[in-house]
């Protein structure tokens, strides 16, 4: 059973003179708001999936965000222009995590919200300020005055060591509905899905619970009740949910969190190319000696790899339906003596790497392999890896 452990963190005391009563004196009482921390912890330990215990012990930390926009997104039961969402706390000073999408205009990622609250279970709703967010992860920190409330912190997972077939939960507020719940198993991993720019995300987990409209900022659960997810898309045709949703995974926001506290933005390392990921097939046409790798298409202009001198070739083949596919030109194999494969494609290793970082490529031209080291430029707004 999972124990809860409240802990106060601001006094509440009373103030007296001290004198017997008749004294002619009088004893006055202060009484200070105080904020209650629900820590829970144990859920799942014997390896069981309780979704009921999940919801009773970890919805409490889920919360639903009201985004204020100066332009017309949806109309709110107050009149007010805005827009709705999920979130859920971090800690006990107030930080909350949700998409950036749901607390910026989507046609213009940098323009925030007018106004932002939150909203918790027990029925209190506070403002919040925008820490700041990361389109490149659509997440976005938040923070409001934890004085006074109740909060239940959610514990975040190892995304890394997820399995298809595992139970998860996920719990927000589909359509405004708030605190709900929809349980179902991670369907796929080390899928790519968009970002608030033109550059994807990577590692994002499919799930078939089901995930709507609203459900964007909450959290996805394993069977410990552990945040492996924020649930951010639907891939549909009628607009709801159709059992594929898809969520940021947590080692993603874990990088985002920390950069957003200490820097209040988050910079990501820019090689300057598009790549096609090798397969054994294509490998054996090309006549290549590597398992994976991206095979070098484009090269950008005023970009490291330009300035090192990587190369997508002249003459380009056809082969098993993918056209275009460069001949004679670099095929990048590993990264800092790190392999590339499917499931590490050199857009989810270079996006580990912040601006500034030196990276060593081994690149095969012309069947020689080479070593390029170079310092990773800053990612511009919908650059390519």
């Amino acid at each position: 059973m999972a124990a809860g452990a409240a802990l106060a963190l601001a006094a509440a005391g009373c103030d007296s003179s001290g004198d017997e009563e008749g004294s002619g004196s009088t004893s006055t009482t202060r009484n200070v708001t105080t904020t209650r921390v629900e820590v829970v912890e144990g859920i799942g330990r014997e390896g069981g999936f309780d979704p009921a215990e999940i919801y009773s012990q970890l919805s409490p930390g889920v919360v639903t965000i009201i985004s204020i926009f100066d332009g017309p997104v949806s109309v709110l039961e107050d009149g007010g222009e805005g827009g709705q969402g999920s979130g859920f706390v971090l800690d006990d000073e107030g930080y909350i995590a949700t998409n950036a999408h749901v607390v910026t205009v989507e046609e213009d990622n940098s323009a925030e919200a007018e106004r932002v609250f939150v909203q918790f279970s027990d029925g209190n709703r506070v403002p919040a300020e925008v820490v700041g967010k990361d389109p490149n992860a659509d997440f976005a920190l938040l923070k409001v005055d934890p004085e006074g409330l109740d909060l239940t912190p959610l514990r975040l997972g190892d995304s890394s060591r997820l399995s298809v077939g595992e139970p998860v939960a996920a719990i927000g507020s589909p359509f405004g509905e708030e605190q709900s719940l929809s349980v179902g198993v991670v369907s796929a991993l080390d899928r790519n899905i968009r970002s608030l720019t033109r550059f994807g995300i990577g590692d994002a987990i499919q799930t078939d619970a089901a995930i709507n409209p609203g459900n964007s900022g909450g959290p996805l659960l394993d069977a410990r009740g552990r945040v492996i997810g924020i649930n951010a898309q639907i891939k549909s045709q009628s607009g709801g949910g159709e059992g594929v949703g898809f969520a940021i995974p947590v080692d993603a926001v874990r990088r985002s969190l920390r950069e957003l506290r200490k820097e209040g933005q988050v910079d990501y390392g820019y090689l300057g190319v598009r790549t096609l990921i090798l397969w054994p097939q294509l490998a054996e046409r090309l006549g290549l000696a590597a398992a994976g790798g991206a095979i070098v298409q484009e090269v950008e202009p005023d970009s490291p790899a330009e300035d090192k001198g990587l190369d997508a070739g002249d003459e380009t083949i056809e082969f098993q339906g993918q056209p275009d596919i460069p001949s004679e030109g670099d095929v990048i194999v590993a990264v800092d003596g790190e392999r590339l494969t499917r499931k590490q494609d050199l857009a989810d290793v270079i996006s580990r790497h912040g601006a500034g970082d030196e990276v060593v490529l081994t690149v095969v031209r012309d069947g020689e392999r080479r070593r390029v080291a170079l310092t990773l430029g800053r990612r511009p707004q919908g650059a390519v890896p």
